[in-house]
């Protein structure tokens, strides 16, 4: 690892990165715009410009060079020693920071982007708190370029990170600068609208309040906002992302940084496919049937009679006539509780990999980011379960053709759509003790003596299995729907445990079977590049 010299202080740094990256992950604070370490480097906002040391070409000794260098566009080297700390480095801060001022308007009260603007927070640490700009200003105007995103050119510093972005990782390249100097600005080609499957990473890299997300537009201010470490569960691929919430309400989902996944970016069906987390249909009471009929019961009740009514399932085949059908909308600790508790009461309970849906085909972009057509985050830790279980075990679509041969089954949904066909409804419906968990009210509902009502994934926490085999954990975010137990404690209370359902606790006992389970991937922390 090469070491580098940072106003006097040596810091060792990753081979390969530009300065201003280690100068960052080093945690200095240097402004920038357009740099961003997922995007090819154009060095123009010339915020970030340094003194560096250089050879004197006629004394060969080491001197400062009088000329400012781009740390974004400088490599780091064994040796190298620069300066951010310089008379004329915050000069040069200062007055690239009025530049940007000049014709930017004064609406931060009503920007999205405040608290979590560079603008601000720029002109607080490096620029002038007020202009000398006493003409009137040059005002753009706002546009509307797409399903999901406005353009708000007035605000913009044309730091061009949206325009690279659409070239450069998605591919589409609908975004341009038009005209030139001061009449440049953000644009959309006539007739193609921003539309890609990735275009919402535009709203997270925008430094400032120009790209703005419709869905997120005046619904909340940002730093009355917490954020929760998840992974998506849109599709397999598994991109760790925030959740950002307020008031018991998820308000909109961003990328984290992961290095071995999603990197930066995700895709636009997992940012804005978790709106069922909230829908006015979701089951939120436990209901068992007496007399023919659905009614409410008792969540202190409910554990004793599923393992009573399983019991009697069992019969003398150690329970071969029962199968639990374990979702890949699980995470792997519940997958593994429920095994835990059913296989203690049906010693030969057939374990069967739940439905995985899947839609059209895999698709990839320029930088190697991917969206799998398996739209459920776990099918592979659920099947990581079902093998260390050992025993009986099929597949869902053999469930489904042998349904009518077991007495007892406990199906798992948890879906945000409709997953049971006619044929599965049909088949399901043959068996005599069917008990059912699920966020929404299926075609099997007619069929089932029980039905526990599923918290979604951002009320629970626990981990899930990626397409690549990675095991990573998100944690819980919001509280279930009233009436609603979390999957994870119910699931606790049913495999005979006491006290709270932590997932890392659970883990830990997984990992004795399965040792992967013992520490899940944890992405390496990246410096803030944008809010």
């Amino acid at each position: 690892m090469p070491t580098i010299t940072i106003d006097g202080k040596k810091i060792e740094c990753r081979d390969g990165i530009p300065v201003l990256r280690a100068a960052l992950e080093a945690n200095y604070e240097v402004p920038h715009y357009c740099y961003h370490p997922g995007l090819s480097v154009v060095a123009s906002c010339r915020l970030c410009l340094m003194e560096m040391k250089v050879k004197d070409a006629k004394s060969g000794e080491m001197s400062w060079s009088p000329r400012l260098v781009p740390s974004c566009q400088t490599p780091v080297a064994d040796g190298l020693e620069v300066r951010f700390a310089s008379p004329g480095v915050e000069q040069n801060q200062k007055h690239v920071m009025e530049y940007y001022l000049l014709n930017h308007p004064l609406d931060c009260p009503v920007c999205d982007k405040a608290g979590e603007c560079y603008l601000q927070d720029y002109t607080e640490d490096f620029g002038p708190a007020a202009s000398r700009m006493v003409e009137e200003k040059h005002k753009n105007p706002k546009k509307d370029i797409g399903p999901h995103t406005l353009l708000y050119q007035d605000r913009c510093v044309l730091c061009t990170r949206c325009v690279r972005f659409c070239q450069e990782v998605a591919g589409s390249g609908e975004l341009a600068v038009v005209e030139r100097g001061s009449r440049g600005e953000i644009d959309v080609f006539p007739g193609e609208p921003l539309a890609n499957k990735l275009q919402g990473n535009v709203v997270d890299i925008c430094p400032v309040g120009c790209l703005l997300d419709k869905d997120f537009l005046f619904k909340q201010r940002v730093w009355e906002l917490r954020s929760s470490k998840s992974v998506c569960p849109g599709c397999s691929r598994g991109c760790t992302i925030e959740i950002d919430h307020h008031d018991g309400a998820v308000k909109r989902l961003r990328p984290r940084y992961n290095e071995k996944v999603n990197e930066w970016w995700m895709c636009d069906e997992g940012r804005f496919g978790w709106k069922y987390v909230h829908s006015d249909q979701r089951l939120d009471a436990p209901l068992m049937r007496q007399d023919g009929k659905l009614a409410p019961t008792q969540w202190e009740t409910l554990a004793g009679e599923i393992r009573a009514r399983m019991s009697a399932a069992t019969g003398p085949d150690s329970g071969a006539g029962v199968a639990i059908v374990l979702s890949p909308m699980m995470s792997c600790e519940e997958a593994w509780l429920l095994t835990k508790s059913m296989r203690s009461i049906a010693s030969q309970a057939t374990l069967v990999a739940g439905f995985a849906p899947v839609a059209g085909s895999n698709e990839s972009f320029k930088n190697g980011f991917r969206i799998s057509a398996e739209k459920c985050p776990n099918r592979r830790g659920v099947q990581r379960v079902i093998e260390a279980a050992g025993g009986p075990s099929c597949t869902f679509d053999e469930f489904i053709s042998r349904a009518g041969k077991f007495r007892a089954a406990y199906v798992v949904g948890g879906y945000p759509n409709a997953w049971v066909s006619d044929a599965a409804a049909a088949a399901i419906g043959q068996i005599g003790t069917l008990i059912v968990h699920d966020l929404f009210k299926s075609r099997i509902w007619d069929s089932a003596a029980v039905v526990i009502p599923g918290a979604a994934w951002a009320e629970r926490e626990g981990s899930f299995v990626n397409e690549d085999g990675l095991v990573q954990s998100f944690e819980r975010a919001i509280k279930p729907l009233d009436g609603v137990k979390f999957d994870g404690q119910f699931l606790f209370e049913l495999a005979g445990e006491s006290g709270l359902y932590r997932a890392a606790k659970v883990r830990q006992m997984m990992s004795g079977a399965m040792p992967e389970f013992a520490k899940p991937f944890e992405p390496r922390v990246e410096p803030a590049y944008s809010h």
